[in-house]
């Protein structure tokens, strides 16, 4: 592949594909902010439950805020380590913002979900890291 947007696409499709096999349901993709982007944002209904207790929500589904974070080789750590906590701070604004947006989601609990991606851009080794973190941790 050419050129890095060209990578991008490529990751997120697999990312998303791979989140949509998992039971989750698409709710936006690069959903773009004056503070940052959400590369995707899902609805995760097996999130319900945590710790054996039932999370309020709509329908027991949380909302899932996901990274995507793409290296050609983890030899330096994983895309997570790519998150820096100012990254962290502009995602959870974008969040915020979002919700603001989309009234009917804006009670049921969220999450904030990283996808790791290494290798060939067309099929990704994809390591799904839920709750990589928290939005009081900003």
């Amino acid at each position: 592949m050419s050129t890095t947007r060209a990578r991008g696409d490529a990751v997120e499709r697999a990312a998303r594909a791979h989140l949509l096999a998992a039971g989750l349901r698409e709710v936006a993709a690069n959903a773009n902010f004056r503070f940052g982007e959400l590369d995707l944002v899902m609805l995760d209904r097996s999130g319900g439950e945590r710790n054996g207790r039932e999370r309020n929500g709509r329908d027991g589904e949380v909302v899932v805020f996901v990274e995507v974070r793409y290296r050609r080789s983890a030899a330096f750590g994983g895309g997570a380590v790519s998150v820096t906590a100012g990254k962290r701070r502009r995602i959870v604004r974008a969040a915020q913002a979002f919700l603001l947006g989309h009234r009917a989601l804006a009670d049921a609990p969220c999450r904030f979900d990283v996808i790791e991606a290494d290798g060939d851009p067309a099929s990704p080794r994809l390591n799904w890291i839920r709750d990589a973190f928290r939005a009081d941790d900003t």
